[in-house]
């Protein structure tokens, strides 16, 4: 295989990817389980698949961990404001849990419409691990990193000098200020808790017994602790969305490099936003798309995937729905290349630039434009082995069954019969006939594609 290289948000650079040992340690974070995803929260696990398939595929073995939060998320994204699940689950009168189950699978329905492989995945839920991030957080009081306030234990900045390396934090506060109303008790503007105490009169319904008091974990420490049982003190890669660098990715590493004196992540991987229609993805805009939306347009659950393969991970991406047709179009001209190219050995010729654009930093659009541009000389074992990394569906029964071409003796009658009337139209150059005729053939359940060997019917 070639060199694999990845862009480390820690240094800003393209880096050689050498693992820690032969197998990969991999975390990425995974939802706050509130409400359902929409399609902008999927791209970091498709980026995360991608790149464990890529590891994979580079020999290693993987050992992946996402998180589930279901506890300790604040409406800030810091530490003010209310739980995102208990206002939740108040909004709707209904228990806490009973909410997170309900995203939890709507989430994981998501991943398995995506094509994420979910069994090489562990999904670890915050409220499973209370215990260790208690005694995680009792160890940083130990050490003298956390101190008390009315409202919670908190980490102290200041006593971790590199706080903030990971997106080169200003430690005089402007960011903090322009986020959250600054905590008077707190030491520092960036200090950030560790564990939160139950407000007198508040009505939790998620809360544990510690020894600092009644209360619930931040958000920041469940990664942590999760990491640290899961995974072990140092990893090799963990992965997020480009806004969890500043912040909680900053408290990951301190809170981790605090305990174990080493460094906690080698490399670092954040995906950019994406908007919709040129605009930020908004509840409050009513510019939200969730992932069956694009079924109910007739479109391919892995239209998505598609679209996310054709740019880079690291560049923002402006989702419409004609680029989503686009890259729904892309994709089952593709399947129906795998089902017509012949069987054969892997070309290997083929493979080697395909695999070297993947391990330049995952150039997942590049390496889409090699196979285009090769697809009528490539085999079936090739465009498999391909999509061992993208994640297509190329091979796999239920995605590419229905686009097998049906002989006119498997043809209904009435699709016959309009088939056989389109070739006369389009025989006499009555093309808008012939563009009725095949509506007619859609609105039955077929799609028809013409070729130099004749219209190819399948089903829709």
């Amino acid at each position: 295989m070639p060199p694999l290289s990845l862009h480390n948000t820690l240094s800003g650079q393209l880096e050689a990817f050498v693992p820690l040992n032969h197998t990969v340690r991999m975390y990425n974070c995974g939802p706050t389980v509130y409400e359902r995803q929409t399609i902008g929260n999927l791209r970091g696990m498709l980026l995360a698949d991608t790149l464990r398939r890529t590891l994979k595929a580079w020999g290693y073995p993987v050992k992946h961990v996402s998180n589930i939060t279901d506890v300790g998320h604040l409406v800030s994204d810091a530490d003010e404001g209310e739980d995102k699940i208990e206002k939740s689950a108040k909004a709707q009168g209904r228990s806490a849990q009973d909410i997170a189950r309900e995203i939890t699978g709507l989430y994981f329905a998501d991943l398995d419409a995506l094509g994420v492989s979910r069994k090489e995945i562990l999904f670890p839920r915050a409220t499973e691990y209370i215990s260790e991030q208690i005694a995680l957080v009792k160890t940083l009081e130990e050490k003298g990193y956390a101190y008390r306030t009315g409202d919670g234990v908190y980490f102290d900045t200041e006593k971790f000098p590199n706080y903030g390396k990971l997106a080169r934090v200003n430690l005089a506060g402007e960011m903090a200020g322009a986020r959250v109303e600054i905590n008077k008790e707190k030491k520092n503007p960036h200090d950030f808790a560790l564990w939160k105490f139950s407000k007198a009169g508040e009505q939790r319904q998620q809360e544990w017994e510690s020894p600092w008091g009644t209360g619930f974990p931040g958000w920041h420490i469940e990664c942590t602790a999760m990491i640290f049982k899961l995974l072990g003190k140092q990893i090799d890669i963990h992965i997020g969305g480009e806004d969890l660098a500043p912040i909680h990715h900053n408290n990951e590493i301190a809170q981790a490099e605090a305990v174990s004196g080493k460094q906690f992540v080698r490399y670092w991987m954040h995906n950019a936003f994406i908007t919709i229609e040129g605009k930020k993805i908004s509840k409050s805009l009513g510019n939200t798309v969730y992932l069956p939306q694009l079924a109910d347009r007739g479109f391919e659950s892995r239209a998505l995937r598609y679209w996310y393969l054709s740019g880079h991970y690291r560049s923002p991406m402006n989702f419409t729905w004609d680029a989503i047709e686009g890259a729904n179009t892309a994709l089952l001209r593709l399947r129906r290349a795998y089902l017509e190219a012949p069987e054969g050995v892997a070309q290997k010729d083929f493979l080697d630039t395909f695999y070297a654009a993947i391990g330049n930093d995952l150039s997942t659009a590049q390496a889409l434009a090699l196979m285009w541009g090769q697809i009528k000389t490539l085999n079936k074992a090739t465009l498999r082995e391909a999509d061992n990394i993208l994640g297509l569906g190329l091979g796999e029964r239920g995605p590419t069954a229905k686009l097998a071409v049906l002989p006119q003796t498997e043809l209904p009658e009435e699709v016959r019969r309009l088939s056989h009337e389109r070739d006369e139209a389009r025989a006499a150059k009555d093309f808008a006939k012939a563009d009725e005729l095949r509506a007619a053939i859609e609105r039955l359940g077929f799609r028809l594609e013409d070729s130099p060997a004749g219209p190819k019917i399948s089903r829709k």
